[in-house]
């Protein structure tokens, strides 16, 4: 089941993992102009490339389409069904998992709960990292939508770690790749901007990166998953390639 790591900008290797895509033809809904690719899949998960800009499950009160309603129109068709294990932010593409029965997710939650999958995302951020590696710890609290840092002693402080080493130095940039320790909402972008290395294209907590031209959505992509699996409890490792305009922002920043 296991896929070798490999570089932005490598071409794809051939795997076990089943690969398909459910394109717009697959689904009744009009407004899913889109592709979503099967990672892997079988009789008790699936896991999805999701693009950029799509939800990863529904919005309240909103019609638009998520990645979690589509492939439950998708596999409703073959008597089965998708439950939500864990979720990525609308604008960060790469792997999104599921499961097909609620026992394969409670497994899987479990572990996304003792912290044990090996989550790992490709970010592209302003400026040159001092450290080629390291380990960043700080508590947040959550205000809204927003994640805001606190001290460890506030009563609503949520604690959120990460790792991170450096892939390539860029022109003023630098692609780093980040293991997450722990999973909050916005946790990369949060802990990155704390160090002084905000990710390219953060609109939400940099609202000068509306500026930016070369990617229209944040520079963040959900590239290696690995975790057992739920019935028989070997390692599942998955790899996902970022898309068009991660590599395009790379190719922009390459030192000429």
């Amino acid at each position: 089941m296991r896929k070798s790591r490999r570089h932005p900008g490598q071409p794809a290797e051939s795997g076990a993992h089943r690969q398909s895509r459910l394109s717009r033809e697959s689904f009744s809904g009009k407004l899913f102009s889109r592709e979503l690719q099967v990672l892997y899949e079988d009789d008790s998960i699936i896991a999805l490339n999701k693009p950029a800009k799509l939800l990863a499950v529904p919005a309240e009160n909103s019609s638009a389409p998520s990645a979690l309603s589509l492939l439950s129109a998708e596999l409703r068709r073959k008597r089965q069904r998708a439950i939500v294990v864990h979720r990525i932010d609308r604008y960060t593409s790469g792997i999104l998992l599921f499961a097909k029965t609620w026992p394969d997710r409670e497994a899987l939650v479990r572990q996304f709960l003792e912290h044990t999958p090996v989550r790992q995302y490709l970010a592209v951020v302003r400026g040159h990292l001092k450290a080629k590696e390291g380990t960043l710890v700080h508590h947040f609290r959550q205000q809204g939508l927003f994640q805001r840092l606190t001290r460890e002693r506030d009563p609503k402080a949520t604690r959120a770690e990460l790792r991170y080493s450096v892939e390539r130095v860029l022109r003023g940039a630098t692609l780093v790749r980040v293991s997450l320790v722990t999973g909050l909402q916005n946790q990369i972008r949060v802990q990155l901007s704390a160090l002084g290395h905000p990710v390219i294209g953060d609109r939400k907590y940099h609202p000068e990166e509306a500026s930016e031209r070369r990617i229209t959505r944040v520079a963040l992509h959900a590239a290696h998953l690995e975790f057992a699996h739920p019935r028989t409890r070997e390692k599942v490792s998955i790899d996902c390639e970022p898309p068009a305009d991660f590599q395009a922002l790379l190719q922009a920043l390459k030192f000429r």
